[in-house]
């Protein structure tokens, strides 16, 4: 196996070792020892295999780091982002591109449903893959009745 560039989220990091996801391909590599990455960061960077077994990897290089920053705002959707939701049916998703960098995700739920999805989208580890790929290091999640609006900001 051969060295491998690409855009890496730290799903996983202890002081012994750490697991980056490739965001790109979906690749997991479990780093044979953590050289300092916390959960959260996104890294740039190239890893290799470590020999014999070449099961295990390390982080050869790295061009950048970033970490991601996830919060639910106590701030409302904006108008535009209500207009969305009024627009489609009840557990559907609307994308936009925002003007320069992210984008805007529009999801409408139940009611009753709304805090649930907030916190679904907070824990969920592909709204972290999803800012890497997008190359932003904040979302925003706010939320109303029926309306969850997730905003990848740079």
């Amino acid at each position: 196996m051969t060295e491998q560039e690409g855009r890496f989220l730290v799903t996983h990091a202890d002081a012994e070792s750490a697991v980056l996801k490739d965001v790109d391909r979906g690749q997991v590599h479990t780093l044979a020892e953590n050289p300092g990455v916390e959960e959260r960061e996104v890294i740039e960077g190239t890893v290799a295999p470590e020999p014999p077994m070449e099961v295990q990897y390390r982080l050869v290089d790295f061009e950048s780091r970033c970490r991601l920053s996830v919060e639910h705002s106590a701030e409302p959707p904006t108008k535009q982002e209500r207009d969305i939701a009024a627009e489609q049916p009840e557990g559907e998703l609307t994308t936009r591109e925002r003007a320069g960098t992210g984008e805007l995700h529009v999801l409408t739920v139940p009611d009753s449903e709304t805090e649930a999805a907030v916190e679904d989208v907070l824990d969920d580890e592909g709204t972290l893959a999803r800012a890497a790929r997008l190359g932003v290091n904040r979302v925003e999640i706010r939320s109303d009745d029926g309306v969850v609006s997730v905003r990848y900001l740079p």
